[in-house]
């Protein structure tokens, strides 16, 4: 193997390690968006069983305001780009279980990507391993 071909081989193998660690990021955040859609459809359906209800509102730095929930019904819900309509709790409870379901999705393709990648990062490691051998072994004759 000549130098310059190891030398791109061992940049593919950087690429694909780096590409492993991207994934693994990606499935870190779809995690956590998942436990957070979650836990707001868990707090949609408290809020429906105990719509008059005290709670602490977040404004910042950790600073929380008392405040008392009324029961209107309606959940504002920032569905992207900066947009934010008025759902019912129902509705908010649908568009959140879809937007489950679609991460649910990205999650699986993720891992199977991440599989994909590891079993390349084997194979590439096994033939450095080869090479490293066959190199150093004495020619024979």
């Amino acid at each position: 193997m000549s130098e310059e071909h190891a030398q791109q081989f061992m940049h593919q193998m950087q690429m694909l390690e780096t590409y492993f660690t991207d994934l693994t990021q990606r499935e870190g955040t779809l995690l956590s968006v998942l436990r957070e859609a979650v836990s707001a459809i868990e707090s949609i359906k408290a809020l429906r069983e105990k719509p008059n209800s005290d709670t602490l509102v977040p404004i910042g730095m950790g600073t929380y305001v008392q405040t008392k929930i009324l029961s209107s019904d309606k959940i504002v819900l920032n569905i992207g780009a900066g947009i934010a309509v008025e759902k019912t709790y129902d509705s908010s409870i649908n568009y959140l279980e879809a937007r489950i379901k679609e991460i649910q999705v990205a999650l699986q393709d993720t891992s199977v990507k991440k599989q994909e990648v590891l079993a390349r990062l084997e194979q590439g490691k096994e033939q450095m391993n080869q090479l490293m051998q066959e190199s150093s072994q004495p020619p024979l004759g």
